[in-house]
């Protein structure tokens, strides 16, 4: 096998997608294995690089599993739920929280604080989870819900709802930062949460996803925002708009203050 062909395949392997982690490892072992003995010196290096890449497979998965802390931790309840929120602080659009019963000791490779995952992983693990999860729900409130109630309870509200519309009620919740009132089920709050529970870390993608595509939907109607790059947060587009042509439907009048009054 030559020096390409061999870069070749370490490629097609590791466009895997991510649950066919065992698989990308069991065939980077493989290919070391096939070229073993092969002292070029290109070949040599490239073999360095696939130790790293199974590595890097171990290491992954030993994340995520530590990531389940909590959830082992409360082995006694069947069914644990995470959730959590998107879009407390946007001037523009819904708050979106979501909840999420994953099996127990299921691996998802990549799995994190939405914030810390790139877009385009996201929506590979958005998949992932509304695939093999055992439920999934989802709670939003408008930005006049927002305007009304507060944005704290507008979250609080969301999150009842997201947890209401599981088809699955669990045995227990997991929430980041925050414990849910007037929720009648076993709740723990988990400080930095999304980090640190496979759970709440599902339903922070699960939030985040299906809110960024509300954001571009609602781009369509109201372009001159930009909602699809800034998915109503302040940017310098988005507030030179709403200084120069005034809030659209979508705006939190109690969020934009600073920059518009009637």
């Amino acid at each position: 096998m030559n020096i390409c062909e061999i870069k070749t395949r370490i490629t097609e392997i590791n466009s895997l997608p991510l649950m066919k982690y065992e698989d990308k490892k069991r065939q980077f072992g493989e290919l070391l294995q096939e070229i073993s003995g092969d002292e070029r010196k290109g070949v040599l290096s490239l073999g360095e690089k696939l130790k790293k890449n199974i590595a890097d497979i171990d290491k992954e998965v030993q994340r995520v599993r530590g990531m389940m802390t909590f959830e082992n931790k409360y082995a006694d309840a069947e069914f644990i739920c995470g959730t959590d929120e998107v879009g407390r602080g946007p001037l523009a659009g819904p708050i979106v929280t979501a909840a999420v019963i994953l099996p127990k000791g299921l691996v998802i490779p990549g799995l994190n604080d939405s914030k810390q995952v790139k877009k385009e992983v996201r929506e590979e693990l958005y998949d992932i989870i509304l695939s093999n999860a055992i439920s999934v729900g989802l709670g939003m409130n408008t930005p006049e819900f927002i305007d009304t109630e507060g944005i704290q309870e507008a979250n609080y509200d969301a999150m009842r709802k997201a947890v209401a519309s599981l088809s699955v009620k669990p045995d227990l919740v997991l929430v980041d930062a925050v414990k849910i009132p007037k929720l009648d089920i076993r709740q723990v709050s988990i400080i930095k949460g999304d980090a640190l529970s496979v759970s709440i870390a599902a339903a922070s993608i699960v939030a985040k996803v299906t809110r960024d595509r509300l954001m571009k939907d609602y781009d369509q109607l109201y372009p001159d925002y930009d909602f699809k790059n800034n998915m109503g947060y302040g940017s310098k587009k988005h507030l030179d708009a709403l200084v120069a042509k005034g809030p659209c439907e979508i705006h939190r009048r109690s969020f934009i203050k600073n920059y518009w009054s009637e």
